[in-house]
């Protein structure tokens, strides 16, 4: 085992490039959708993005990746909530894993969630991502935009040849061009400097129970512990996932105050970077450019919304692919099939809590088999 204090030089090579790109389809999304909803400025919801990509490329020296919190982006663009609700639960999140991680919690609880639960997590969040990548294509002005994207990739990906993978690359060009000729490139739009503002006390309440606790299983599961098992399948290395919790719970605790959305890391984005060729921390320092010359340089809806829609769903589906080979390698086809099938009807919240009551009564009952065996 290959403990992460061995840290391979980063590399930026044609491959790095290339993988930088493979977790924007499931960050601009989100990103895109909570600065229409509510007055979180989007140049400095990616100019957070991009510091902290950066930082975790330098720090772990692996792709690992910087993703919105999902549940909470969900919610909020459902809901149109304030800047404010969206501040408050994400420095209650900061607060939580930081001590998490501090006091050696993710290490405790990886040893009591059993392994099909965490496959049933990866495996759920796959069927999750193609319902949104189905969704994203349907509803594009381009509705065939994702079928040529998949296709794209997809030949990409079923070349053996040497050559890094660039089908990201490619079909986020294809979009942008595809953006550019229908719409015209949009007028520059000035960066605002990020503002210090705590929110309200009075707020806390309401979004513990509306956003912190539908977050907390997922960031658990995913952003941490699958993400965590996930560099062992991957990269032969092992992220402690206490670890992976400070560093999420600092860069909440940095970032939301001055109007940044809250931030995890995620199973599916590094899925998604090593798929396009990312093996360093190279891939996230040139996510972290990228990411800065679109708050800089780009920092309006009107760029962002250049993209059509089926780009980011053909990329979701490449995501959802890797996650799904990865959550077949489970020690419980049982726990982690229900897991999957809750987790695309009732939420990963559920299916969490199911899962593990069900891996913990199949253990019960596997011990008093072999007990009674033994007798």
């Amino acid at each position: 085992m290959q403990h992460d204090t061995e840290a391979p030089p980063l590399r930026f090579d044609f491959g790095e490039l290339a993988g930088s790109v493979g977790d924007f389809g499931t960050i601009f999304p989100i990103v895109l959708g909570v600065a229409l909803v509510t007055d979180l400025n989007l140049s400095t919801m990616l100019f957070f993005f991009g510091l902290w990509f950066i930082i975790a490329g330098f720090y772990y020296r692996l792709p690992i990746p910087i993703e919105p919190m999902k549940a909470i982006g969900a919610i909020v663009i459902a809901g149109s909530l304030t800047s404010a609700e969206v501040a408050a639960s994400g420095l209650i999140i900061g607060i939580f894993f930081l001590a998490a991680g501090l006091l050696k919690g993710m290490g405790w609880l990886r040893r009591y969630i059993p392994q099909s639960v965490i496959r049933g997590v990866q495996g759920g969040l796959a069927l999750i991502l193609l319902r949104t990548a189905v969704g994203y294509g349907t509803d594009d002005i381009l509705p065939f935009v994702l079928a040529v994207a998949i296709i794209i990739g997809f030949f990409l990906l079923a070349r053996k040849t040497r050559i890094p993978d660039i089908s990201a690359l490619l079909v986020i060009a294809l979009g942008f061009a595809g953006g550019i000729y229908l719409s015209g490139i949009p007028e520059f739009a000035a960066p605002a400097l990020p503002v210090f503002s705590l929110p309200p006390l009075s707020l806390y309440p309401s979004v513990t129970w509306d956003l912190v606790l539908p977050q907390i299983p997922l960031t658990i599961t995913n952003a941490i512990l699958a993400t965590s098992l996930l560099t062992m399948d991957l990269y032969k290395r092992d992220v402690e996932p206490d670890k992976l919790s400070v560093t999420i719970g600092l860069m909440n605790l940095v970032s939301v105050p001055f109007g940044g959305m809250p931030m995890c890391h995620g199973a599916g984005g590094l899925a998604a970077q090593y798929r396009f060729g990312a093996r360093t921390g190279g891939a996230n320092v040139y996510a972290g450019v990228l990411l800065f010359a679109l708050a800089l340089l780009f920092a309006s809806s009107d760029m962002l919304a250049l993209f059509p829609t089926g780009i980011f769903g053909a990329l979701l589906v490449f995501v959802a692919i890797e996650l799904g080979r990865h959550s077949l390698k489970t020690e419980s086809w049982l726990v982690s099939g229900i897991m999957v099938i809750l987790a695309f009807f009732a939420g990963m919240a559920v299916a969490f809590v199911v899962g593990l009551i069900l891996a913990y009564i199949l253990q019960w009952h596997t011990k008093r088999t072999t007990e009674d065996t033994a007798k």
